[in-house]
């Protein structure tokens, strides 16, 4: 049996699309006929979706009530909260505003366009709203306080959206990537390989890879083939779930 997905007539809002995971999904919901917003702090990261059919791009802080507002005025029926980013040091040396930062942009802003766009949801009978977690929203790593923070509460938040919105023809999942290869991971490979004194290969092999079976990264495309599959009606009784997509490192 072939399985197919038809966004037709669809609309879904993606953060941080400006390149990575939230590149690759925008670029699934298209190729299957979604009408697409494409998000992202700065504008420019979306040039490449700035003359493609059936995208718009539409740039802004996630965590900014004006945002929210525009969203509001959209017709969202597929929601991916993708937006984040990485900080890691010591517990003693994290700056406090860098770790209010990292939970506004990967919990707040997931909570306020959450709110923006259930009611329109419901009124519909039909949404999808798929949070780009981490296996870190299960397990924690030392010295990454706000970005674990962040992705536990992000599963959490989850959970209560799907609860409140399961007789309503709406879902709420959370899918949790181990190491995927996107720059946010090579930024990380070049500080470790600095900090170890060994080359970026040596890093990815002997430190990223080292407890995943698999042996390699996960690919961007991987995470979007998954959230359209949970966008579709084959997924219509999934909610609440936490997907662990991470070439079995956590077995979680």
């Amino acid at each position: 049996m072939n399985f197919s997905v038809d966004m037709q007539g669809k609309a879904a809002l993606v953060t941080g699309a400006g390149s990575g995971i939230g590149n690759s999904i925008a670029w699934a919901l298209h190729d299957a006929g979604a009408k697409v917003l494409v998000n992202d702090v700065s504008a420019e990261k979306l040039q490449e979706f700035a003359a493609v059919s059936n995208v718009e791009v539409f740039a802004g802080d996630i965590t900014q009530p004006d945002f929210s507002q525009k969203v509001k005025e959209e017709q969202i029926d597929i929601l991916v909260n993708n937006a984040g980013f990485q900080h890691v040091s010591p517990l003693e040396d994290f700056a406090p505003e860098v770790y209010r930062r990292m939970l506004e942009v990967m919990l707040v802003g997931p909570f306020l366009l959450a709110q923006a766009v259930v009611p329109g949801m419901k009124s519909r009978g039909f949404g999808r709203i798929v949070n780009i977690a981490s296996v870190h929203a299960k397990l924690a790593s030392a010295f990454k306080a706000g970005y674990v923070s962040a992705k536990h509460g992000l599963l959490g938040l989850t959970k209560v959206i799907a609860m409140e919105t399961a007789t309503n023809g709406i879902t709420s999942n959370a899918i949790c990537p181990g190491y995927v290869d996107t720059p946010l991971v090579r930024n990380q490979l070049k500080g470790l390989a600095q900090s170890h004194q060994i080359t970026e290969e040596q890093a990815l092999q002997e430190v990223i890879l080292r407890p995943v079976p698999q042996k390699r990264l996960l690919t961007p495309q991987e995470i979007g083939y998954l959230t359209l599959f949970l966008c579709s009606d084959a997924a219509a009784s999934i909610t609440a779930q936490g997907y662990t997509i991470d070439g079995g490192w956590s077995q979680l």
